[in-house]
């Protein structure tokens, strides 16, 4: 049975959550999330990057962060940083699910790596102290999900996914999260992917942007796009190119997001 076929015929929202906004979002960024997700299935992909450096003070270290040799960031993920990363997911998610059962939507959790995402073979080449060396890294690139693992995608349910995944060694490996997002949607034939981060917009030049197509964004991303914002850029880009109709990027309410009332909205043209 297809994702969308479980639905009733009702594509889900999907929605990332970043961790550094998590727990900054206000009661009423809650009510309106419940509010959509009464008329349409939710996903929601949580992040976990502050609360797990708050776990530990040297996830915040820049040693902690590594550079392949295409120039990609990650995080050095070890068995250890695994197990942490899935302590400060499960009391996020204890979290999210009473704020979300709390307002009527029905919530579960779902860990990717239990058979919803699959990865392919990580990098092996980062750059460490200014030097190229073999290094064994818990990341792998997103291969394909599994839609079926989301079960009850129906109105007035949500499913929670914490963004791990598994390869085909069966290791479980750490993911970016706004990929596993973009991958989710387009794997159940959602028509909008909503990031929500702390930038109310895609800023060039200083200027916020309030719609782009998915070819002047992938340029940006490539020539001026940093940090999080070239990743979330990279995960549009993969949204729309599996099918999904527009991505937005934006801290306001979910509701006001998908009305194309704040943020900056990316579509195939």
């Amino acid at each position: 049975m297809s994702a969308t076929a479980s639905t009733g015929g009702v594509p889900p929202t999907v929605v990332k959550l970043g961790g550094s906004t998590l727990n900054a979002m206000s009661a009423a960024w809650w009510d309106d999330l419940a509010e959509h997700g009464r008329d349409r299935p939710l996903v929601l992909v949580h992040g976990w990057s502050k609360p797990l450096r708050r776990l530990k003070p040297e996830y915040a270290e820049p040693s902690a962060i590594l550079r392949d040799r295409y120039g990609n960031q990650s995080r050095w993920t070890t068995p250890e940083v695994i197990a942490d990363i899935k302590t400060v997911s499960a009391e996020l998610a204890e979290e999210v699910i009473g704020l979300l059962t709390g307002r009527g939507i029905t919530t579960e959790r779902v860990i990717g790596s239990d058979g919803l995402v699959r990865a392919g073979a990580g990098e092996r080449w980062w750059w460490r102290d200014k030097q190229l060396v073999e290094l064994d890294n818990l990341v792998g690139p997103i291969t394909g999900v599994d839609p079926s693992r989301l079960k009850n995608l129906q109105p007035g349910h949500c499913c929670l996914v914490t963004p791990l995944a598994r390869n085909a060694s069966g290791q479980e490996v750490n993911v970016d999260g706004d990929r596993a997002a973009a991958a989710i949607a387009a794997a159940t034939s959602a028509t909008s992917l909503a990031l929500v981060t702390d930038v109310a917009n895609l800023l060039i030049d200083g200027r916020p942007v309030r719609r782009i197509t998915a070819a002047a964004a992938a340029g940006f991303r490539d020539q001026g796009a940093t940090g999080g914002m070239r990743k979330k850029l990279r995960a549009a880009g993969e949204a729309l190119d599996g099918g999904v109709e527009r991505v937005i990027i934006g801290s306001a309410p979910v509701s006001e997001m998908l009305a194309e009332r704040s943020g900056t909205v990316i579509t195939p043209t």
